[in-house]
């Protein structure tokens, strides 16, 4: 099995042996990037290698962020789409959670060769509603409602096991644009609409980050990105054209 494009995200784990199953997850299906967002001196390494047995390189070459929500921000940047798993609904969690087969389809239809990063909350807290907001969408395992809350290393599995099953013959396609520029093109279409006087109050935030989600949903290359990013900036002119000579 080929490696596939995919970046698995621990925000502030606690248990070194759930870092060490996730580990031995990761290599099961053919994974290797991990992305720590916390301290690796909080981590006992003995008992990351218990867990992890033959995949312990995976621990060796993780990369570590600050444990705060800047920290997963530079974890998810170079990547085109984040999938925060969470099973907690809420005004601020998102307006849907798709299933891991339902994202693993929305990334083959529209996505293939593209970075994607699969975000994990705390073993006991999960995911803030912070930290859910920097992922572009939300995943839920399907759980039995009388006890829902799956081990780590248990739900780092059935998503990997699902992507690994649709990607493994799928193509390499255009190559698209990561969060880190995604994020910066909203920042100007957001200005765009306020010069057309759409936010004089209160809304602007709240809309730059739906327009943020959609697009990364879309999972845009850079010269459909640079076409949005044209079209904007001529319609806030529609309203206010540029003063002659500028």
């Amino acid at each position: 099995m080929k490696e596939l494009s995919c970046a698995v995200v621990l925000c502030r784990p606690e248990e070194s042996r759930n870092v060490g199953s996730v580990c031995r997850a990761m290599k099961n299906m053919g994974f290797s990037d991990l992305r720590i967002v916390g301290k690796k001196e909080d981590f006992d390494e003995v008992q990351v290698k218990t867990l992890a047995l033959g995949a312990f390189d995976i621990w060796e070459k993780a990369s570590f962020f600050p444990p705060d929500v800047s920290g997963l921000e530079a974890a998810v940047s170079d990547c085109s789409v984040a999938a925060g798993t969470t099973r907690r609904k809420g005004k601020r969690r998102k307006a849907f959670g798709l299933t891991p087969e339902q994202f693993s389809s929305n990334i083959k239809a529209s996505a293939s060769g593209a970075k994607v990063a699969v975000v994990f909350g705390n073993e006991r807290t999960g995911l803030t509603d912070e930290e859910l907001d920097v992922c572009s969408l939300s995943v839920s395992i399907p759980t039995s409602p009388d006890f829902g809350s799956l081990n780590l290393s248990h739900a780092v599995q059935v998503i990997l096991y699902v992507l690994s099953r649709d990607f493994d013959s799928v193509p390499r396609g255009y190559e698209p644009v990561p969060l880190s520029r995604l994020k910066t093109a909203v920042a100007g279409m957001a200005e765009d609409i306020k010069r057309i006087g759409l936010y004089k109050y209160a809304g602007g935030e709240d809309n730059a980050r739906f327009l943020e989600e959609i697009f990364a949903r879309a999972v845009l290359s850079e010269k459909e990105l640079r076409r949005l990013e044209k079209l904007f900036h001529k319609i806030s002119y529609i309203k206010n054209p540029p003063v002659s000579g500028d």
